[in-house]
């Protein structure tokens, strides 16, 4: 399957034409149980039908590709979204209407990190848009968490010092 998707990737490029998917962001960083909106655009042609649309867009990693959505024929396919993004894809069926593919993908988790595809095949054309997206851990640790807000009460503690003592500094007039 990894093949067959850098293949595609390989003849896409070797085959340029006036067709072409986007995206707005090449690189995404985000925290584990956050949501995030990947986008991508792609030429359209208002005279066209949208019956002959298909959409893929897939996650790969190191061991796996899976697919986070798919429209075929226009018509979105949930059946062949990966039982991990279940219920966590969103897409916005309005923004696909003027060439944008917006998927929101919520509660993020660090096994989302990776190379993100997504393909469309149109009746005027064939592109492939991808880009990264970095999912960092939150910290497990609650002492940790409480170190940070300690060692920040502290330091405005400590800058609260020193505006208070150069308020009360006797002015001294020469």
């Amino acid at each position: 399957m990894i093949c067959r998707i850098l293949l595609l990737i390989i003849l896409t490029s070797c085959v340029s034409g006036s067709f072409v998917v986007n995206v707005t962001q090449t690189c995404y960083q985000a925290e584990e149980n956050h949501n995030i909106t990947l986008e991508w655009t792609f030429t359209t042609k208002p005279d066209r039908s949208w019956t002959y649309i298909f959409i893929l867009c897939n996650l790969i990693t190191e061991d796996n590709v899976s697919v986070l959505y798919q429209v075929h024929e226009g018509v979105e396919v949930s059946e062949s979204q990966d039982e991990k993004f279940s219920g966590r894809v969103q897409s916005d069926k309005d923004a696909l209407r003027e060439g944008r593919i917006r998927l929101q993908l919520s509660r993020l988790r660090t096994d989302d990190s990776g190379l993100y595809l997504c393909e469309v095949n149109t009746d005027y054309g064939f592109s492939v848009g991808r880009c990264r997206l970095n999912v960092t851990a939150v910290p497990d640790c609650p002492e940790c968490e409480r170190k940070l807000d300690t060692s920040n009460t502290e330091t405005q503690q400590f800058t609260g010092d020193i505006k208070l003592s150069m308020v009360r500094r006797p002015f001294s007039q020469s």
